[in-house]
């Protein structure tokens, strides 16, 4: 089938018809041949965007060629079981690759199902009360389930990036992420797809068990044999240990019980949320960007100086066309972070813009050896509480009067729903993280202008980019670097970050497991 690279406007790039229309007056395409995309990215360096295409014209519909685990009818109800911690993307792609390799899966999961979880997300928004179990980095599909649904990833080591992208679409994921440069699927679609997934695991004879906190581990002979929730006790062949990166009572847990952790470096920082606008005028160079182009993005770094020691500065997480919403997992702590629907038809864009962390920075933390970026963490987050009114109200700051260290009068409209309290927040955020954003923004402001307004505001804190522990492991087994038949997987062990890279670490992880404990 022939394949054709071109070059098009965004009416013709985003408008199925429309590019048949062209491909058709050009003589590449004839009535009743199909168009299939396989690659699409916007180049909006010049003042006439244009949509970069690669196409082929079929003769046949295009279909996914979905990956080898959909071809078979799977049954491992009475086959050795490996217990999963978390179903979040790493434990839920594990599990799959489990069912392939003839085990059990029996997923913890210490939190509620999409559906009943979404009930103690308005509480946090609406009556501002955190379920410790339930909120928007516990229950099932993880942190993930309430995000933009990014896909992107640098990991090209981990596994199949194209296998996970066909497994999402193959249980509810538009066939696009297939060949978007930036491919995401969006909050609102993210928890039938997540529910999708845990019905394939238990159509083939896997476990998923909710409202199931982790309380201890059974270790015998330097060996994980399973594990304790409250006063029932699971066991199997392995455990995969893929918390996420704010299940802090399982880091005191591996203190505790000697399996062996680190503190890690993170980032730290705030929101930031402008009008979707003044982003698109910023990137497009057009006040209107109109009915094809997509809410536009951004990606910034800097590197900042501050006693003679370079940090950077970047921003995490952009979110166009999106919310910011309340993250804390416990009463007395306030964390923003943020999310967007697939449409991305809100009208403001955030992003996380955070200061890297080492662990020279916080030396009065030393105290607490392998927690002391989580407790470091903890604090500035209760810090943020109390400055908030000790409800989920969160601390901001116009963004001029931050830099320039004024109080702000007043705050622009937000789409944070529980509100926002105006405050300097160089008194929210530790000196040395204020003070790199403000060289920061100053830099950034060079480099988009009109970035660097008063029409957009900081908004605290943003402080759970990734785990401030790694659980440690050996590079080519995956496997605790103590104790056998653990593996540490994904975010909260320190090792991936994000939906598509945490999946392929479970599958990594699981591969593992089923190369050294099984006989297949």
């Amino acid at each position: 089938m022939p394949i054709h690279d071109l070059v098009v406007s965004p009416e013709i790039g985003f408008n199925l018809k429309a590019l048949e229309t062209y491909l058709s007056d050009s003589g590449h395409f004839k009535k009743g041949q199909y168009v299939d995309i396989l690659r699409r990215s916007i180049d909006a360096r010049q003042r006439n965007i244009k949509v970069n295409l690669r196409i082929e014209v079929r003769d046949t519909p295009p279909e996914v060629e979905y990956v080898e685990y959909f071809k078979k009818d799977y049954n491992v109800k009475n086959s050795d079981p490996v217990i999963i911690v978390g179903a979040g993307p790493a434990g839920l792609f594990a599990a799959l690759k489990a069912i392939e390799g003839g085990l059990k899966p029996i997923i913890l999961e210490r939190g509620k199902d999409v559906r009943a979880r979404r009930r103690d997300l308005a509480a946090i928004n609406k009556e501002h009360i955190v379920n410790p179990e339930s909120n928007y980095c516990f229950g099932e599909g993880g942190a993930g389930t309430y995000s933009d649904g990014k896909l992107y990833t640098r990991s090209k080591k981990r596994g199949s990036i194209r296998r996970v992208f066909e497994i999402l679409v193959a249980h509810g994921a538009t066939p696009e992420i297939l060949f978007e440069a930036h491919p995401h699927i969006g909050t609102n679609n993210l928890p039938k797809l997540v529910a999708a997934l845990r019905e394939t695991i238990e159509e083939a004879g896997g476990e998923v068990h909710f409202n199931t906190k982790v309380t201890d581990f059974i270790i015998k002979d330097g060996e994980m044999k399973g594990v304790f929730s409250e006063e029932l006790e699971f066991s199997g062949l392995a455990v995969v240990l893929a918390t996420g990166h704010s299940a802090r009572d399982i880091f005191r847990l591996c203190q505790k019980r000697g399996v062996k952790i680190e503190a890690k470096p993170f980032a730290l920082g705030a929101r930031i949320e402008h009008p979707q606008q003044l982003i698109d005028e910023i990137q497009y160079k057009c006040s209107d960007r109109g009915d094809y182009l997509p809410a536009s993005a951004y990606s910034l770094v800097s590197q900042t100086t501050l006693k003679g020691k370079e940090r950077g500065v970047f921003s995490f997480c952009m979110c166009p066309g999106g919310f910011i919403v309340p993250a804390a997992t416990a009463p007395g702590e306030l964390v923003v972070n943020g999310m967007s629907p697939s449409r991305r038809d809100s009208r403001y864009a955030n992003s996380g813009m955070v200061v890297a962390v080492e662990l020279e920075d916080i030396p009065e933390y030393r105290k607490f050896d392998e927690l002391a970026a989580m407790e470091f963490q903890a604090d500035v987050e209760k810090k943020a509480w109390h400055m908030g009114g000790k409800t989920q109200m969160a601390p901001a700051q116009r963004m001029v009067d931050f830099v320039n260290g004024n109080v702000s009068n007043s705050l622009l409209d937000t789409s944070y729903q529980p509100g926002l309290k105006s405050v300097d927040m160089m008194d929210v955020l530790p000196h040395f993280i204020g003070k790199r954003l403000r060289q920061g923004f100053q830099f950034f402001g060079q480099k988009m202008r009109g970035y660097l307004t008063n029409d957009a505001q900081i908004v605290g804190v943003e402080s759970r980019t990734s785990s401030p522990v790694r659980i440690p492991r050996e590079k080519e087994t995956c496997e605790h670097v103590q104790i056998k038949r653990l593996f540490p997987c994904a975010e909260g062990a320190g090792y991936a970050g994000g939906i598509v890279s945490a999946a392929m670490d479970g599958e990594r992880c699981m591969d593992q497991i089923i190369k050294r404990y099984t006989t297949h």
